[in-house]
């Protein structure tokens, strides 16, 4: 199976994979609670052209990859807390890119770094407050079909956090900016 670069960066995601020791978890809570800044450094700079511009043909803005992040990493922390107070929660899948048709996309990258600055500040707390036990506790996530352990859910944010992180600055590179 070939694997667009321009789409999957940092290639796609290993399914199931979960961050199994200590140091793991330690390192995965320490990449959440820097992403924000990095991604405030990938954009640094960038003018509203650029913004608006496609990380690749047919794919998403930049801008609204940004708020694409602070979307889906909202509903990250919401899914954590679920979980933590009912094990095995049915969560609310969101279509995400009919929200990234939506009129907020059109405010500056600004509104959704504050929104991540926040969001990962409190999660990155909770992660770090979480026993071993509450890293199994999961969400049953519908359009999978399938529970989702919370030590699984942190490695894929942190794989998602790369991910849009290399689309943003794999386009800056391509262009020079």
């Amino acid at each position: 199976m070939h694997l667009d670069p321009l789409q999957y960066p940092i290639g796609r995601l290993v399914p199931g994979t979960r961050a199994g020791t200590p140091q793991r978890k330690a390192e995965c809570v320490r990449i959440l609670a820097a992403f924000p800044g990095q991604l405030r450094t990938a954009l640094a700079g960038l003018s509203d052209a650029q913004v608006d511009a496609p990380y690749r043909p047919g794919g998403w803005t930049v801008r609204q990859v940004t708020h694409h992040l602070a979307d889906s990493h909202m509903n990250a922390l919401i899914r954590f807390k679920h979980a933590l107070c009912s094990d095995g929660i049915r969560i609310l899948p969101y279509p995400q890119d009919a929200w990234c048709a939506q009129a907020d996309v059109r405010l500056p990258v600004s509104a959704s770094l504050s929104i991540l600055d926040g969001v990962h500040q409190r999660w990155s707390a909770l992660l770090h407050g979480m026993s071993e036990a509450e890293f199994g506790m999961s969400y049953f996530h519908p359009d999978d079909g399938k529970a989702v352990r919370l030590d699984e859910a942190m490695e894929m944010y942190v794989w998602h956090s790369a991910h849009h992180l290399a689309h943003i600055t794999g386009l800056r590179e391509r262009e020079g900016w």
